[in-house]
Protein backbone atom coordinates (compact mmCIF):
# COMPACT_ATOMS: atom_id res chain seq x y z
CA UNK A 1 0.00 0.00 0.00
CA UNK A 2 1.40 3.81 -0.86
CA UNK A 3 2.37 6.00 1.85
CA UNK A 4 0.04 9.12 2.56
CA UNK A 5 1.17 12.17 3.27
CA UNK A 6 -0.91 11.74 6.86
CA UNK A 7 1.28 8.71 6.97
CA UNK A 8 4.59 10.36 6.20
CA UNK A 9 3.58 13.43 8.77
CA UNK A 10 2.78 10.51 11.60
CA UNK A 11 6.35 9.29 11.11
CA UNK A 12 9.26 11.15 13.41
CA UNK A 13 12.02 10.07 10.68
CA UNK A 14 10.49 11.80 7.91
CA UNK A 15 11.08 15.22 9.10
CA UNK A 16 14.81 16.23 8.06
CA UNK A 17 16.72 18.69 9.51
CA UNK A 18 14.62 18.69 12.94
CA UNK A 19 17.92 17.36 15.27
CA UNK A 20 20.28 19.22 13.02
CA UNK A 21 17.94 22.76 14.00
CA UNK A 22 18.09 21.22 17.73
CA UNK A 23 22.00 21.04 17.20
CA UNK A 24 22.59 24.18 16.33
CA UNK A 25 19.93 26.08 18.85
CA UNK A 26 21.89 24.21 21.76
CA UNK A 27 25.56 24.87 20.33
CA UNK A 28 24.80 28.88 19.73
CA UNK A 29 23.56 29.17 23.70
CA UNK A 30 26.48 27.44 24.88
CA UNK A 31 28.31 29.99 22.99
CA UNK A 32 26.10 33.01 23.78
CA UNK A 33 25.52 33.28 19.97
CA UNK A 34 21.68 34.85 20.55
CA UNK A 35 21.87 36.24 16.77
CA UNK A 36 21.93 32.48 16.08
CA UNK A 37 18.96 31.37 18.55
CA UNK A 38 16.91 34.37 17.46
CA UNK A 39 17.22 33.09 13.76
CA UNK A 40 16.11 29.43 15.01
CA UNK A 41 12.80 30.91 16.53
CA UNK A 42 9.74 31.21 14.90
CA UNK A 43 8.77 35.38 14.74
CA UNK A 44 5.69 34.04 16.91
CA UNK A 45 7.41 31.34 19.10
CA UNK A 46 5.59 30.72 22.01
CA UNK A 47 8.14 29.28 25.23
CA UNK A 48 6.48 27.59 28.09
CA UNK A 49 8.15 26.80 31.61
CA UNK A 50 7.12 24.92 34.20
CA UNK A 51 8.56 27.26 36.76
CA UNK A 52 6.72 30.73 35.11
CA UNK A 53 3.13 31.66 35.25
CA UNK A 54 3.05 32.63 31.84
CA UNK A 55 4.05 32.10 28.09
CA UNK A 56 7.29 33.47 26.90
CA UNK A 57 7.14 35.09 23.14
CA UNK A 58 10.32 35.86 21.31
CA UNK A 59 11.50 38.83 22.95
CA UNK A 60 10.65 37.66 26.61
CA UNK A 61 12.13 34.57 25.43
CA UNK A 62 15.67 36.29 24.17
CA UNK A 63 15.74 38.41 27.43
CA UNK A 64 15.77 35.29 29.36
CA UNK A 65 18.48 33.93 27.53
CA UNK A 66 20.33 36.71 27.27
CA UNK A 67 20.48 37.03 31.38
CA UNK A 68 21.32 33.62 31.59
CA UNK A 69 24.75 33.62 29.27
CA UNK A 70 25.52 36.77 31.42
CA UNK A 71 24.85 35.07 34.64
CA UNK A 72 26.29 31.44 33.69
CA UNK A 73 29.79 31.29 32.19
CA UNK A 74 31.43 28.16 30.49
CA UNK A 75 27.77 26.66 29.72
CA UNK A 76 27.67 23.32 28.02
CA UNK A 77 24.83 21.01 27.94
CA UNK A 78 25.43 16.76 28.67
CA UNK A 79 22.31 15.66 26.09
CA UNK A 80 21.59 12.19 27.28
CA UNK A 81 18.31 12.22 24.89
CA UNK A 82 17.84 14.07 21.98
CA UNK A 83 15.04 12.33 19.49
CA UNK A 84 12.82 13.47 16.56
CA UNK A 85 9.31 13.27 17.73
CA UNK A 86 6.46 13.86 15.31
CA UNK A 87 6.52 17.72 14.73
CA UNK A 88 9.54 18.68 16.38
CA UNK A 89 12.33 17.15 19.16
CA UNK A 90 12.22 16.15 22.70
CA UNK A 91 15.82 16.73 24.28
CA UNK A 92 17.26 15.59 27.99
CA UNK A 93 19.66 17.48 29.20
CA UNK A 94 22.09 18.29 32.10
CA UNK A 95 23.32 22.11 31.49
CA UNK A 96 26.33 22.84 33.21
CA UNK A 97 28.31 26.23 34.08
CA UNK A 98 29.28 28.46 36.39
CA UNK A 99 27.41 30.50 38.49
CA UNK A 100 28.73 34.61 39.43
CA UNK A 101 29.52 33.39 42.70
CA UNK A 102 32.09 30.83 41.79
CA UNK A 103 29.87 27.38 42.81
CA UNK A 104 29.24 24.53 39.82
CA UNK A 105 25.47 25.00 38.51
CA UNK A 106 23.98 21.64 37.29
CA UNK A 107 20.42 22.27 35.88
CA UNK A 108 18.66 18.78 34.66
CA UNK A 109 15.89 19.53 31.96
CA UNK A 110 13.45 18.19 29.57
CA UNK A 111 12.56 20.46 26.12
CA UNK A 112 9.76 19.64 24.13
CA UNK A 113 10.08 21.67 20.89
CA UNK A 114 7.75 21.92 18.10
CA UNK A 115 9.82 22.77 14.40
CA UNK A 116 7.65 24.22 11.11
CA UNK A 117 9.31 25.49 7.85
CA UNK A 118 12.72 25.22 9.39
CA UNK A 119 12.11 27.01 12.51
CA UNK A 120 11.13 26.35 16.33
CA UNK A 121 7.77 27.61 16.81
CA UNK A 122 6.92 26.30 20.04
CA UNK A 123 8.77 25.19 23.26
CA UNK A 124 8.12 23.45 26.16
CA UNK A 125 10.62 23.60 29.09
CA UNK A 126 10.43 21.51 32.29
CA UNK A 127 13.38 21.78 34.83
CA UNK A 128 13.63 22.38 38.85
CA UNK A 129 13.98 25.82 39.06
CA UNK A 130 15.89 25.99 42.74
CA UNK A 131 19.18 25.82 39.74
CA UNK A 132 18.29 29.19 38.52
CA UNK A 133 17.99 30.36 41.57
CA UNK A 134 21.79 30.15 42.14
CA UNK A 135 22.01 32.02 38.94
CA UNK A 136 19.88 34.77 40.92
CA UNK A 137 22.48 35.26 43.49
Amino acid sequence: MPETDTDAAADPVDQPGVLDIADRLFRAIEQGDLDTVRSLYAPDIVVWANFDSRDQDLERSMKVLAWMCTKMRDRHYDVRRRDVIPGGFLQEHVLRGTAPDGSSIAMPACIIATVADGRITGMHEYLDPSAVAALAG
